[in-house]
């Protein structure tokens, strides 16, 4: 089955505004541009909940842009079920669905309801069909009882389901997302994730390109993720493969007992131990009657049954050993910070 989103070497620069002094001033100067997207590549397949991650800048809403038919790539190619953007832009549009959270492309004075049926009607449904449609949307996303008040009465997390209500208004079979969740309360958001995965996805097959900053709902949701970086794809995989990312070495938390001085280094009860195929960090508070070791060990199993061992010949008794696994905001963290040293 063929990808329903290819992304293939996409880049877009923008031309920096200018002032009108500098304009008049220096009329011959080349402008300054920007670059939002630099040689970004990547597939998501039929079905799949795909994340899109990075800091504010990094290029996501550009790129949603871009694949929404609404501004135009300086280079590359990006389809969508097959089509491309550029040539063939009525077929995109009618392929997708793009949850975004600009409150003013709506109509402030209209209803809930006449908003839906307004957006239902540039899709060409037919009236019944359309009433129907936005009925069932209206119910779905708990927006009926204010359906028919004007939509500059709804509070932020009403008008966000809104945008998600005119999304689905043609049943698409690629979403986009854009923060969804945003101006959402915790239950809210908490049924919009339900409504994305088990629904939308699991129940419907659609295809889901998420941008968000909630790198919790990226774990909750998502069976692959990619970071943005300064306009360029950084990392991509898996979140098995994410955690892969953050450790060359398995981390273990271990809490001993009874632990004998003299295992640090020189001899005394330094907070550091290397040894061959590993390191261990103390992390305890002096007087504790537990201690609690960090150990980065090389994989494989030999050096943690070297260090337990060890442990043990020092006469500490192990009350608990964990493998730690990296969090998708430490991967985060370390794969921004290592693009921010770089530069």
């Amino acid at each position: 089955m063929p990808p329903a989103i290819t992304v293939e070497d996409l880049a877009k620069t923008f031309i920096k505004r200018r002032s009108l002094r500098d304009t008049v001033t220096h009329p011959w100067r080349k402008p300054e541009t920007v670059t939002a997207l630099d040689g970004v590549s990547f597939t998501v397949q039929p079905g799949e909940i795909f994340g899109l991650l990075g800091p504010n800048g990094a290029g996501k809403t550009t790129l949603l842009k871009i694949l929404s038919c609404l501004i135009i790539q300086t280079r590359g190619t990006a389809l969508i079920n097959g089509h491309d953007t550029q040539r063939e832009e009525m077929r995109v549009k009618s392929s997708i669905g793009f949850v975004t959270s600009d409150e003013r492309s709506f109509y402030w004075r209209l209803s809930g309801r006449e908003n839906l049926r307004f957006f239902a009607s540039l899709y060409n449904l037919p009236p019944a069909r359309a009433k129907q449609r936005c009925q069932e949307l209206l119910e779905r996303l708990d927006l009926k009882e204010k359906a028919d008040h004007a939509f500059m009465t709804y509070s932020s997390g009403m008008k966000q389901r809104m945008a998600v209500a005119r999304a689905l208004l043609h049943d698409p079979p690629v979403i986009f997302m854009d923060e969804p969740t945003r101006s959402l309360d915790p239950m809210a958001a908490k049924h919009l994730r339900t409504l994305v995965r088990d629904s939308l996805c699991r129940a419907e097959g659609k295809t889901i390109l998420l941008a968000t900053h909630n790198l919790a709902e990226a774990e909750q949701l998502c069976s692959r993720i990619a970071i943005l970086h300064k306009a360029r794809l950084r990392r991509m995989g898996t979140l098995a493969e994410a955690r892969s990312w953050a450790l060359a070495r398995e981390r273990y938390v271990i809490e001993v007992a009874g632990l004998n001085g003299g295992w640090g280094r020189n001899g005394g009860s330094a907070e550091a131990y290397e040894f061959p195929g590993g390191r261990v960090v103390a992390e305890s508070v002096p007087g504790d009657a537990l201690t609690r070791l960090r150990a980065d060990l090389d994989p494989g199993g030999s050096a943690l049954t070297r260090l337990l061992g060890g442990l043990m010949q020092r006469g500490a008794t192990i009350v608990s050993c964990t493998r730690h696994e990296a969090s998708l905001q430490e991967i985060f963290d370390m794969t921004v910070g290592e693009e921010g040293a770089a530069s």
